[in-house]
Order: C-alpha cells, then sequence, then structure tokens
C-alpha cells in the first residue's frame, strides 16, 4: 500500500478499484453489476479518537482500517450494499436491500436516461406532432421520481420535455421553452410507463400535443443573449509575499486553526478535528442534505422534490473550479473521486479551493481624546465547493476568521425549473419569467450536521431567551430591566425557534469553567429564525424530509447516523434520519451529541431571477466562541496599515491609468 493514509483522507483511485474488484468476484460477470456509488466508510469514532490523541502525543499510532461502501445493481434490477476491508482487502458483507429502494444515479446513468428516452418510438411520435421549424431540437431533463403513492415500488424516472432554440446552439436556454408532455420510465429496464401531459393554467386540465406556436428562447449564454459588456477595469488579488496558510495533504494550518478536509461523493466537502488555538472546537461539519420541494400542486409536479445530496451527490455534481472564475487570489486545490458504472475510479479535478481573503475590519476603537486608532483588519479562510445538480448550482462555503469563529455560507444560482403556462394567465404558485413560461415557487432546506467537541467531547446543548425582569419597586422600579433564561436540552428532539425572545442555542462543556464569566464554556450556533418546510405535514414532502420542519435538532452520537434524511432518498416514503433517531428521546446532556441545523430559503422566483440567476445568499449559520475565551483571541493579530496593500487615492489612480495608455500609445507607435 501506498503511504499510510489518515483515519479522514478522502478515498484514493486505487481503493475504489480495489473495492471494485473484490465486489465483482463474489458474482458471475453474467450479474452485470453496476456500481451507483464507492467511497469511504467513516471509521468508528472511538478508533479514530484513540488515533488522534497518539497523533498529537506523538506516539505509535493505532491501526485504524479503511473501509469502503458500496451500492450496485444486478441484472435482477435490486439494490445492494457492501461494505469492504480496504486494509484485509475482503468484503465484509453484502446485503440485498428492501424491494423499493432506490439508489442515487451516475451522471452517466443520467446522460444515458436521456438517449433512451428520445429513441422510444411514443416519444418521437409526441415530438413529430409539434410540427418543429427548423432551428429548433428537443432535450429532456430527467427528474428523480418523488412519491405520491405508498404502492408505488419501481424505480421511475420523469422526463420533463423543452426545446432547445437559436438554431439548435447547445448553449441555448432550453428551460425558456417547455413542453406539455412527460414521459415516465422504469430505470434500468427502460420499460415505458405512460405520458403524463401538462397543465398550462390554473386547474388540472391538460391539452393533446399541438404544432408549436413559435416563441423565442430567454438567453443567458454570452454568446446567445446579445448584452453588450460593460467596461470593467481589472481588480488584482495578490499575496506577494505567500499565503499565511501551510497544508499537508488533507491537513491545513491558519492563524490558530487546525483541521483537516476531505472530500466524499454525497457530502462533498466535510471538515474534520478542528481546533482553535491548541482547543478542540469540533469533531465533524458537513452539508448532511438538501431537499427541495416544489409548490405547484397540480399534477405531475406534486411529485418535484428533490434530495440533492442522497439522490445525486454533492461530491459527484460538484464543479471543477477555475483559478479567477470561482476562486480568487492564491488558491490550492483538492479534488473528489467517483466511481463510473464498472466500478472505475473517475476524477472529478479541483472540487474543494481554500484561500484567504479580507472581510472589513476586525476590531477598531479611535480614542476621542487623542485620536489615536487601534485597529485589525479581518482575515479569513475559505473553504469553497460548487455543485451543479441539473438546473441549480448551490456554492457552499466554510470560512474559519482570526477569532475563533466558523461561518456557513451557501448561496443558489444557475436556471430556475419551469413549467409551461398558457398565454395570458399566471398562477398564485408561481411567476411567468418569460412568454409561456413559469417558474414554481420553491423552498431550499439545508441541513448542516455539526459534531461538536468543544474543549472535549462530552457538551451539552442549551438556549437562552432574553426575557423582561418583573416591575418591582426596588429591584426594577422603571420596567426597563432584562435578563438571560437558560433552557437545558436534555433529550433529543427539536428546539422551537423563538425570534422575540432572541433566542440563542449554545454548546456548553460544563465541566469546562471560564473563570472570567464563571460559567462553562461555550459556542453559539447562530443563525436568524427561518421559515421551515410548508407543506402540510400529512403529505410526502414533510414525512420524506422530517428534519426540514425545524430549525435545530440535537441528537446523541451515533456511528453512521450521518444523513438527515436518511440513507436512501431517491423515491424515499419516509425520513429515515432524524425523524427516527429522536424518537426515544435519549438523553443528550454532557454527552457526545450532534447538532443538526437546517439553513432555508422560501423562493417565489422573480422576473430578474431569469434566464439565469443572480446569487442569491441563504441565512449564514455562523458558529461563535461564546464565553469560549477570557478576553478576545483575536488581540495578537497585527495592527492594519497600507503595507502591502497598495491602496491609493481616486486622483492618484486617475493619473497613473492616464499615464499607463499614454505609455503603451507611444511603444504602439514606435
Amino acid at each position: 500500500m501506498p503511504n499510510q493514509l489518515h483515519p479522514f483522507d478522502s478515498i484514493q483511485d486505487y481503493e475504489i478499484t480495489l473495492a471494485a474488484k473484490l465486489i465483482k468476484d463474489g458474482y458471475n460477470p453474467a450479474d452485470n453489476v453496476h456500481f451507483v456509488l464507492i467511497d469511504r466508510l467513516e471509521p468508528p469514532k472511538r478508533d479514530t479518537l484513540k488515533y488522534l490523541e497518539a497523533e498529537k502525543a506523538g506516539k505509535p499510532l493505532p491501526e485504524v482500517p479503511r473501509t469502503a461502501y458500496a451500492y450496485f445493481y444486478t441484472k435482477q434490477k435490486h439494490l445492494h450494499k457492501a461494505l469492504v476491508n480496504l486494509t484485509y482487502k475482503h468484503v465484509i458483507t453484502t446485503t440485498t436491500l428492501p424491494h423499493g429502494t432506490v439508489g442515487p444515479l451516475l451522471p452517466e446513468d443520467v446522460i444515458e436516461c436521456e438517449s433512451w428516452c428520445m429513441e422510444h418510438p411514443l416519444v418521437q411520435a409526441e415530438v413529430e406532432k409539434l410540427q418543429l421549424p427548423p432551428g429548433y431540437v428537443v432535450r429532456t431533463d430527467p427528474w428523480m421520481y418523488g412519491t405520491d403513492s405508498e404502492h408505488e415500488d419501481r424505480f421511475l424516472i420523469q422526463y420533463y420535455m423543452y426545446l432547445v432554440g437559436s438554431n439548435g446552439h447547445e448553449e441555448s436556454n432550453h428551460y425558456s421553452l417547455p413542453l406539455k408532455f412527460a414521459p415516465v420510465f422504469e430505470a434500468f429496464t427502460k420499460k415505458f410507463v405512460r405520458i403524463d401531459f401538462l397543465p398550462g393554467g390554473v386547474d388540472e386540465k391538460v391539452t393533446a400535443t399541438l404544432p408549436w406556436k413559435e416563441v423565442l428562447p430567454v438567453e443567458y449564454h454570452y454568446k446567445l443573449h446579445g448584452e453588450k459588456p460593460r467596461d470593467l477595469k481589472p481588480l488584482l488579488y495578490v499575496q506577494p509575499e505567500g499565503v499565511s496558510y501551510e497544508i499537508e495533504g488533507s491537513k491545513v494550518k491558519w492563524q490558530g486553526w487546525e483541521f483537516r478536509v476531505s472530500s466524499n461523493n454525497r457530502e462533498g466537502m466535510v471538515i474534520y478535528d478542528a481546533s482553535f488555538k491548541g482547543r478542540s472546537v469540533l469533531y465533524r461539519l458537513s452539508l448532511s442534505e438538501m431537499t427541495v420541494p416544489y409548490g405547484d400542486p397540480r399534477v405531475p409536479f406534486h411529485r418535484k422534490q428533490a434530495f440533492d445530496l442522497g439522490d445525486c451527490g454533492f461530491g459527484s455534481s460538484a464543479n471543477s473550479l477555475a483559478l479567477g472564475c470561482d476562486c480568487l487570489g492564491v488558491i490550492k486545490y483538492l479534488d473528489c473521486l467517483r466511481c463510473d458504472g464498472e466500478g472505475n475510479p473517475v476524477l472529478i479535478p479541483s472540487t474543494i479551493c481554500m484561500h484567504e481573503q479580507d472581510d472589513g475590519l476586525l476590531y477598531k476603537h479611535v480614542n476621542y481624546r487623542t485620536f489615536d486608532s487601534t485597529q485589525a483588519r479581518r482575515r479569513e479562510f475559505v473553504l469553497q465547493t460548487i455543485a451543479t445538480v441539473a438546473n441549480y448550482e448551490y456554492i457552499l462555503n466554510i470560512v474559519f476568521d482570526q477569532i475563533g469563529q466558523i461561518s456557513i455560507k451557501a448561496k443558489a444560482t444557475g436556471i430556475l425549473s419551469t413549467m409551461p403556462i398558457d398565454e395570458g394567465l399566471d398562477v398564485p404558485w408561481g411567476t411567468n419569467v418569460g412568454p409561456g413560461v413559469m417558474a414554481a415557487y420553491h423552498q431550499h432546506l439545508l441541513s448542516f450536521r455539526i459534531d461538536p467537541a468543544v474543549d472535549g467531547h462530552n457538551n451539552t446543548v442549551v438556549y437562552d431567551d432574553a426575557v423582561p425582569m418583573a416591575i418591582d419597586p426596588v429591584l426594577n422600579p422603571y420596567g426597563i430591566g432584562f435578563v438571560s433564561e437558560r433552557t437545558v436540552v436534555e433529550k433529543a428532539g427539536y428546539i422551537e425557534q423563538s425570534p422575540f425572545t432572541n433566542r440563542a442555542v449554545k454548546i456548553i462543556n460544563e465541566s469546562v469553567i471560564n473563570p472570567t464569566t464563571r460559567k462553562p464554556v461555550a459556542y453559539k450556533i447562530d443563525t436568524s429564525a427561518r421559515q421551515m418546510m410548508i407543506a402540510h405535514p400529512t403529505s410526502f414532502n414533510s414525512r420524506r424530509a422530517k428534519y426540514a420542519t425545524q430549525q435545530m435538532w440535537v441528537v446523541p452520537y451515533k456511528d453512521n447516523q450521518l444523513w438527515a434524511a436518511g440513507e436512501f432518498t431517491n423515491q424515499s416514503q419516509t425520513d429515515t434520519g432524524l425523524a427516527e433517531w429522536v424518537k426515544g428521546e435519549a438523553p443528550v446532556r454532557n454527552t457526545d451529541l450532534v447538532v443538526f441545523a437546517t439553513m432555508s430559503l422560501t423562493h417565489l422566483p422573480r422576473a430578474e431571477d431569469f434566464p439565469v440567476m443572480p446569487t442569491d445568499n441563504l441565512p449564514e449559520i455562523n458558529i461563535i466562541p461564546y464565553g469560549f475565551f477570557e478576553k478576545n483571541p483575536g488581540l495578537d493579530v497585527p495592527q492594519s496599515d497600507n503595507k502591502g496593500k497598495n491602496s491609493m487615492y481616486y486622483e492618484e489612480s486617475k493619473k497613473q491609468s492616464t499615464a499607463q495608455n499614454s505609455d503603451c500609445c507611444k511603444k504602439a507607435s514606435l
């Protein structure tokens, strides 16, 4: 085996190859083993903690076997799961999952699905009814079928159909030309099920496919939209003396922070073993799940509910990031590996970028008597990944700062998922964004899994409310007093939002007391109150994503309880994640616990969101030291000045620009 891998290191190409071979060896070639995922299985926490303890003490490292898990289909079209010991090269177990369990789709499977849908005679016959003029071709978007029946156990795919205009240009915006029929097929068997015809008005009335009335597409691509580019001068991000971070393998050191970063197929990016100034803060941090339920109640749009991690994979769908486009400055990239259907490793290069950036002032004070200014600028260390899931792009940043804070920032961009709308009509559950095209209201509900280690692994979750004091003739005669009331979370469950009491959720260590505050050290999980799942509690949307009905959950730690809506979300009937983990109301005080925090965006599209959506910021989740330190931990950040920054006055810049242009003209004349 190559150099010793850390337990947190991403899966390697030779490990994918080995796992695939060992699994295939247990089948005949005629079984047609088709993989949809091979990735690293998290090692048991108790074993990893022993490893980390030895690592930090400089002692011999105990062995933590590398294990992979795999999902695959055979000719019987049943989904199987295998666990493989990569260290000792053997299959631990193989399980045939219950009938109706559906795994994620590989990117190339989606492309293949498009092909055999478009080639089917009944689909081609429907296309012919459009009588398309030259310069238009039909394109399809395969969609996860969602769920609307407890009795449906086939692996189905629904295809939404569109037109490509602009003389069939590959980059033409087909989402601006939706069609009114949607074929349904069984996956893998390629069996035609039916064609759903789509409504175009305020009820579920549908019409047969008619000759298409020509509409020009609303284009976004720079070669097609016809907009004249603005005059924009270069803006440079340079670090002439190098960077302030060190990266060795998966380990990052920056401004008092030490942590490891890893990539995987489902979550995309994971942070491990984060400490600040020698004190532990987190064991693990990741995006756990994201569901996108749509609010169009008409059949068949009622089934539009994606689970972007469980159905597709944030890592498997990750972009290869580019210098100067996705990330600015001096960049370190990490790659992601996935498998193809044969079990061969597939490299997705540069899916995670890491860099420093300025974020304004860290602190400042001017002594008004002396006019002396004390100030330092805030620098951040950013880890970014971007995933394209069909029409949408999701940008995820995990940001570390110089005072022990971690910020989780997410943005949505890309293209709205669209439906046809009849001329002259509009509907109350969507926005018309172009001629004959409507974008339905929907939500983005992201669950982040926070596995804390606030000065150790036995932690407690509390929430503090700011409440008014009762009027008292002695203590509060003027009625202006208010205090903070603390509630301890004793059992697994959720925490209600309470913005009007300024409710603040904190993770505390009851055994470590801050000598300044005389209270347990803490980290605050800070996010603004937001609307959670709108769908009715009895709906499949809510039943499949119980996590999305509340903003904050607390559960005891258990190995492999990583995904908020459960392991298999594609066509799931119920939430097998948090909905199950909280049922027993297990004790969570002063123990190894996990917090799941939900980030929510209720998106009512606007005209300005089309044909490509400006990035929409979701509310941040900030993990903030709260009485963790005895004073401001950023006092050692150097005072700010203009050294190395090359900031200049506007007038000086104009003179410099004029001089440079004059010099260029002189050289050109020579």
